[in-house]
Parts: structure tokens; sequence; C-alpha cells
């Protein structure tokens, strides 16, 4: 466990339950900032010089990641910035399926747009309810969290494939921000036609970097207008009307990219499934400890999957009550957002749990 824990100080410092509202900067990646800042410093243009093949290694790295060929991902600085240049390539009106409640980021760009929107309630019967909204309005694209936000409510990949072949003309557009870097994923396998995250909090990458997943049938059925210079900069832009390159019209920084890629490494050289395994403890661990002290909303508790996310029942005077012992959550929706990732530890949730029973 102490390996899992090495290269994070913080972890010194605080009891860190947060990774659902920032990540970790692991010492690795702060390390390859320092050097990068170091070489740009002293060598200016030089160093952009070797841009090309730093971005191409950052695709690539993705792609292999995730399992999708590294013409088919795009790097972005961000989930808000990929989505919105994303629907901006859709011919309007569309009907779009939304999940009441998602993630602002989702829904609020869908909304600002001329979107016939329909929705499908998240509870107990989520998957249903998705189902039944598919089958009666027949969407053009479904856009949606893998988990949820407020209180970590997660979708099982192989639903997400199932309820893909059974509804195969509508465009399903998954946001992997609370996702990707908890599990194994197989961007192929899933059948899912776009994925797009931001990098910042499970997978540890820091700011400014993200990235789009694409399916291969996509191109054709969405038309981005962004275009620049940068569009046709690098092995995998090299024609005017690229597809990708509309995605990155503008200068790709070299720091924050290859920061992702850095910390994409990490996770391969500590083993994706190792990591899945430490959460899935505890997950585990922290569900039964909550429910045993009526922490958890009824509905997630009738839930059968879930993520390493959750709220739990509490006030500001508990949120401060933490911080004070250095405990660090997030205030989300009506209660505290806890979350746990592989460096984390059950010793850690006892302590979150005994500090929670001082203000029951």
């Amino acid at each position: 466990m102490d390996n899992l824990r090495k290269g994070f100080p913080v972890l010194k410092r605080y009891t860190y339950l947060n990774t659902a509202a920032s990540g970790l900067l692991p010492e690795k990646v702060f390390e390859f900032r320092q050097n990068h800042d170091l070489d740009f410093l002293i060598s200016a243009s030089i160093l952009k010089e070797r841009q090309g093949g730093i971005l191409t290694d950052v695709r690539e790295t993705v792609g292999r990641f995730f399992n999708c060929e590294a013409h088919r991902v795009a790097l972005v600085p961000n989930f808000s910035y990929g989505f919105n240049t994303l629907l901006e390539g859709f011919e309007k009106p569309k009907k779009a399926l939304l999940l009441k409640g998602d993630y602002p980021s989702i829904n609020w760009p869908v909304k600002s747009r001329n979107f016939e929107i329909f929705y499908a309630a998240i509870n107990e019967n989520l998957e249903d309810n998705i189902r039944k909204a598919l089958t009666e309005n027949k969407p053009d694209f479904f856009a949606f969290s893998i988990v949820q936000y407020i209180n970590g409510v997660k979708l099982n990949i192989n639903f997400i494939s199932e309820l893909k072949q059974e509804f195969p003309e509508t465009l399903f557009i998954a946001d992997g921000t609370q996702y990707l870097g908890t599990e194994a994923f197989d961007f192929d396998s899933t059948g899912i036609d776009v994925v797009i995250s931001s990098t910042y909090k499970w997978l540890n990458a820091g700011y400014g970097n993200g990235f789009i997943l694409f399916n291969e049938k996509v191109e054709g059925k969405i038309e981005p207008k962004h275009l620049g210079f940068g569009s046709l900069q690098g092995k995998y832009k090299a024609h005017e009307g690229n597809f990708l390159g509309k995605f990155e019209p503008g200068h790709q920084d070299t720091l924050n990219y290859g920061s992702l890629a850095v910390a994409l490494r990490l996770l391969e050289e500590t083993g994706i499934n190792k990591i899945e395994a430490q959460v899935v403890k505890l997950k585990n661990f922290a569900w039964q400890k909550f429910a045993e002290m009526g922490l958890l909303e009824k509905y997630v508790l009738e839930r059968k999957e879930h993520s390493s996310l959750f709220n739990i029942k509490g006030d500001d005077t508990l949120f401060h009550h933490l911080r004070n012992k250095d405990i660090i959550t997030s205030q989300r929706g009506e209660g505290i957002r806890v979350s746990f990732h592989y460096f984390n530890t059950t010793d850690e949730i006892e302590e979150l749990t005994e500090a929670v029973k001082e203000k029951m």
C-alpha cells in the first residue's frame, strides 16, 4: 500500500478525500513540468521545434491507454472546450437526451443551443429511465456523465454498450471526467461514439489538458467549425479540413499535454488493474460504513452500481469540522462529497467516519 502512496507529498499533510474536485499532482509530473519550463527558458523556439513530436507522443499515449487509434484522439484543454466544439458541429435543430441534474458543463451548453431536449431522471431506476426516453423520443444524441459529479451514481459500461446496440442511430457522447482513471477502459470495445474528458481529477495530470476519443463512424455526422494554423500541424492533421484538426485550431501547450503523457505512463507503471482493485476495495468498504451510519440517499442504496465517489449527509458544521481535522472534502448538493482513489486507505475512511460520528 505504501508504494501506491509514493510520489504524492500532500498525503503526508492531509487526509485527502477530494479527488472528485481536484486530483493530486504526482512528483513525476511536477518534475516533468520543471524540466520542460527550464528547457523553454534556455532554448526558447528550439524546444518548440520539437512540438510536433511531443504532441504526437501524447496523442499516441492516450490512444494506447484507452485503446483508441491515435488518429481518433483529439487533444483539447478541457471537457467544456471539446464538448462545445462538438455541439457546434451539429446541424440544427437536433433532438437531445440529457440526464436531469447532470453536470452543468454538459446540460448548460446543450440548453443554450437550439436543440429539442428530453430528460431522463437520475434515481434507482436510472437505466430503465434512459431506455424509455430513448425509445419514446428517438434523440439524435445522448450526452451524459458516466459517473455523476454530486453523488457518484455510475452507469455500467456494459449497459452503455448494450444500449448503444439497441439505439445505433443515436450518438452517445460520454463525459469521462469523473470516471477515467478508476478502472480499465477499452474505448473501442464499448461502442460509445465520443468520450470527452478533463484529466485533472482521477488521471492526476494537472489542469489545462484533456482529450476526446472518437468512434470511426463519427466523422461525417458532425462538422466542427473551428479552424486555425494548428489544425494542420502534426502527424495526424496533414490536410485542410481534417476532422481531428478542427478540434485543435491553435498552438497546443506542450507543458500541459506533456504532463498528461507523464501521468498516463505513471498509471501504466502502477497498473490499471491494480488501481481498479484498490478503488473497488475502498468503494465497498466505504459503502458498508456509510450505509450502516445512514449517510447515503435511499435511492443510492438501492442501486447495484456505484463509483468511489459518495455524497454523505452533512452540513456546514460537519464540513468545517472535517477541515479542522485536515480531512479534505467538498460541499456538493445538499451534503458533503467524499471520493477515494487508489492512493487512499481504509484507515482514512475509518478516520472520516469517526470524525463524522463526533458531530452526529
